[in-house]
């Protein structure tokens, strides 16, 4: 008897043995979804983070995205006078910064982050969307801002594939390549001349604007590429199915379909944005039409508007 009752034991602690998780992290489980053509889950991208709270693309913006659920943080990059990258939009830092008090006493000054340190970008406050200087916060370093999104969130590196090298270096010393995806609307052979370079690699992702005949061969000539490129931006501005077109094209091609509903001129023009939705207090408005036909990339300036409505549609729970 108690030749069979061990076995049986060692059967039993096995089956309630806590389970190995599937990913290492969160970030991890997100790309899985990303690199997955047949899955359902549908990754939200916050644009320049948290903006509407916090100044945009600073470390308490993505701080805030990564509590409300987001998948993924889109960030600017641009390259100090001493080479360093820096999170920002704008080529200068009147807009974002208090550059202006700061240096009042050098009026010549120039506010282009090329000619300026990082000391001096560092010596500066940031500012919210509403003008208000926040003395706390600077303007972080791509290394400071991937620091914090290890393993934790995803990012899409916007205005940064001419920097690939350097995003690159700080990427594989953190050990984050994995997590981040670039795009542009370069050809197929510089996007492989670049990214060949390196035996790991980022995420990338071709941006296709579907309103003009350069965007339209650039799609056909990456729906061409073998192997296919793991999503598509599509950028439109018209009602005139062009969009349908290329999402089922790309969908049949094994693609993702990336949609920016941040602005209604990136998304099908007036009444197809997020603010078009939340000011109806209709979600289903925008997105539910975008669920329809496939899309599974969203960024969004209304990042828990959007995940409440997907969670709500059992469209945002990752895999454990």
């Amino acid at each position: 008897m108690r030749k069979y009752l061990l076995p049986l034991i060692a059967l039993c602690l096995a089956a309630c043995a806590p389970k190995a998780p599937r990913y290492a992290n969160r970030a991890a489980a997100i790309a899985a979804q990303i690199h997955d053509p047949a899955s359902k889950y549908v990754v939200v991208v916050c644009h320049r983070g948290d903006w509407r709270n916090f100044p945009e693309n600073s470390i308490p913006a993505i701080e805030s995205i990564i509590r409300m659920g987001a998948d993924m943080m889109e960030l600017d990059l641009k390259l100090t006078a001493d080479s360093v990258l820096v999170l920002s939009h704008d080529g200068d830092v009147r807009r974002c910064t208090n550059f202006d008090w700061v240096f009042r006493d050098q009026p010549g000054k120039s506010a282009r982050i090329q000619d300026l340190t990082l000391a001096e970008i560092k010596s500066l406050s940031l500012k919210r969307a509403h003008d208000v200087t926040i003395d706390t916060l600077r303007m972080p370093t791509l290394r400071e801002a991937l620091a914090v999104c290890k393993d934790r969130i995803c990012v899409n590196v916007d205005q940064g594939f001419g920097y690939y090298d350097q995003v690159m270096e700080v990427a594989r010393e953190l050990g984050v390549v994995d997590q981040l995806l670039t795009k542009s609307g370069h050809q197929p052979e510089t996007v492989r001349e670049k990214m060949g370079r390196y035996p790991e690699q980022m995420m990338y992702m071709p941006v296709v604007g579907l309103n003009n005949a350069s965007g339209q061969l650039l799609l056909q000539t990456f729906l061409e590429e073998d192997p296919a490129p793991l999503a598509f931006e599509l950028c439109w501005n018209s009602q005139d199915g062009v969009f349908e077109k290329a999402c089922r094209e790309v969908l049949d091609n094994g693609s993702k379909v990336w949609v920016n509903t941040i602005w209604a001129s990136l998304c099908g023009g007036d009444g197809h944005d997020d603010d078009a939705a939340f000011i109806a207090g209709d979600p289903a408005l925008v997105y539910r039409p975008l669920l329809e036909k496939g899309v599974s990339m969203i960024q969004t300036d209304r990042p828990e508007f959007l995940i409440g409505y997907l969670t709500r549609e059992g469209r945002h729970t990752l895999p454990e």
